[in-house]
């Protein structure tokens, strides 16, 4: 039986936008743009010629995408004037590019309230709109605006709507749940209907977020007969956000109530692109990664009970749906309180250490784990603190930094100054540290790194090193409560790694996070030894 196909329509960088804090460059906009179609999605919704500026600029340069579609978006005419002389449809006509995007009011509420116009003028608007760029040559979709709800109260006037766009020869006629209220049931039911009307070969579902159902709504509609699906990288968006393209392209490839009955324009080789896809727009949007998000994550293939582990080892389908390698992104075993000897055996192995399981040494490390956690050290988020501590134990890592004394002094006097000193002892040799900065973390840093030209052997492997992000948790009351310091810091090569400190001192903690920062950094550099290594 021959594949029907679906079609993949991005909206990153116009839906994705209007998300609160998001505020996209031209560059950045080709920069997603060049990935996307790297990908192979079908169409990629630049932005909204004549809006402002910057998508200005971006279509009046349009990027090479390939086979994808780069795709103009609008909104119909206005009423009362004529689609040729409309002045905010000619920055679509003469975009550089030949698919147009155009919302149109399907809702008679919103007809009343948002435009304040009859019924009867906005089906003429579709109508002359779609007839407009038709004729112009251009491939026409239209994003029926708050479809759903407008069906649910007024199924005749909602599909009148749809008409106008068909019968003129839009190519698509796009479904939007804009409120994202609808549910997956009603989704179905809808769109069962709506079929016997207009092909499913020329519908389309754009679902927003806000009832956590995007993804299943705009599943649910290709199993009704929708053949486009409209979303964004990590379902970036208005309020809760679009339907999450990083979880809708596995799922059709990768599960067999798709897989068996559709097939995409994108090649499945790419889909291992889709983590690094995710992670890419998070980097543009100086943003962390949603650990838990699907597929992509970084905790979707994470381990932490030791029962899982051991099933894990002996096959990872026991509590993984796919192979994490085929969206790119990698198994992961947790330390922790709970763990189990397979947790520290398959973490070890992770790092290239070969171990016999009935090794002495790996409950050592267990018991070590578990002891600190106790006393507040959580190793859930701090990979680089559990190696070196993996490796101390089992005798692997050599003494680099070895610290004689610090302190550190906050003043307040007209200014708030910090100030902090450290003495290291490296080669037998005292090294005096001593900087300033804008907080205590900030002041050992600067005093340490700025400090170590006189330890060549040392201050090379610093050079790129940097601080990322300082988070501090109090693990329970009163002014002697214990502190909890995660460091997370990065590199040339563009990885991060995250250290931990604890104490019911705030700066001894943060000092320990920072020197196991270092630390692991010479440690993963093979950085030689301090000479007088115990």
């Amino acid at each position: 039986m021959k594949k029907e196909k679906i079609y993949i329509f991005d909206t990153t960088l116009r839906d994705g936008a209007q998300t609160e804090g998001v505020d996209f460059s031209v560059e950045d906009k080709n920069k997603i743009a060049k990935i996307l179609s790297n990908i192979g999605v079908d169409y990629i919704e630049g932005g909204w010629p004549g809006a402002n500026p910057v998508d200005n600029e971006f279509f009046d340069k349009s990027p090479n995408l390939g086979s994808s579609k780069f795709t103009a978006f609008g909104m119909t005419k206005k009423n009362e004037i004529s689609a040729d002389n409309d002045p905010n449809l000619s920055p679509l006509m003469n975009a550089n590019c030949n698919t147009v995007c155009v919302v149109g009011k399907t809702w008679d509420f919103h007809v009343k309230t948002a435009l304040a116009i009859k019924n009867e003028d906005n089906l003429k608007n579709i109508k002359e709109t779609t007839r407009h760029f038709v004729k112009n040559k251009k491939e026409f979709i239209f994003d029926a605006e708050h479809f759903f709800d407008g069906y649910k109260s007024n199924p005749n006037y909602a599909l009148d709507c749809l008409k106008q766009a068909y019968d003129e020869g839009a190519r698509w006629i796009v479904l939007c749940d804009t409120n994202g209220g609808t549910l997956p049931n009603e989704v179905g039911d809808i769109i069962n209907k709506i079929t016997k009307i207009i092909p499913g070969k020329n519908l389309g579902i754009h679902a927003h977020n806000d009832t956590e159902n995007a993804v299943s709504n705009s599943l649910t509609a290709v199993l009704a007969g929708a053949r486009q699906i409209q979303g964004t990288i990590n379902g970036l968006g208005e309020r809760c956000g679009n339907a999450n393209l990083m979880s809708i392209i596995p799922t059709l490839f990768l599960k067999n109530t798709f897989s068996d009955k559709f097939d995409l324009n994108i090649k499945k080789e790419k889909l291992n692109s889709l983590t690094e896809c995710s992670r890419f727009l998070d980097e543009i949007l100086n943003k962390k990664p949603n650990k838990s998000m699907a597929y992509v994550g970084g905790s979707a293939f994470s381990h932490k009970g030791g029962l899982h582990v051991s099933a894990v080892k002996k096959n990872p389908k026991t509590y993984e749906h796919i192979d994490p390698k085929d969206v790119g992104n990698h198994r992961n075993i947790i330390v922790s309180n709970q763990a189990g000897r397979s947790n520290i055996i398959s973490r070890l192995e992770n790092y290239g250490i070969k171990i016999d399981p009935k090794d002495d040494k790996v409950q050592k490390i267990l018991n070590e784990v578990k002891e600190r956690e106790f006393t507040g050290y959580s190793y859930d988020g701090a990979d680089a603190s559990f190696e070196l501590l993996a490796n101390k134990l089992l005798g692997k890592l050599p003494e680099y930094l070895k610290v004689k004394n610090y302190s550190v002094n906050v003043n307040k006097d007209k200014e708030l100054k910090t100030t902090a000193k450290v003495t290291f002892i490296i080669d037998g040799k005292e090294i005096n540290c001593s900087g300033e900065g804008n907080g205590p973390v900030n002041a050992l840093d600067n005093a340490i790194r700025s400090n170590f030209k006189k330890v060549e052997k040392y201050y090379k492997y610093f050079s790129d090193l940097k601080l990322l992000d300082y988070k501090v948790r109090i693990l329970n009351t009163g002014t002697g409560a214990t502190t909890r310091v995660s460091i997370e810091s990065t590199d040339k090569t563009g990885k991060s790694w995250f250290t931990i400190g604890v104490s019911q001192n705030i700066i001894e903690a943060s000092f320990k996070a920072l020197i196991d920062s270092l630390e692991y950094k010479l440690f993963k550099e093979k950085a030689p030894a301090n000479i007088h290594e115990k």
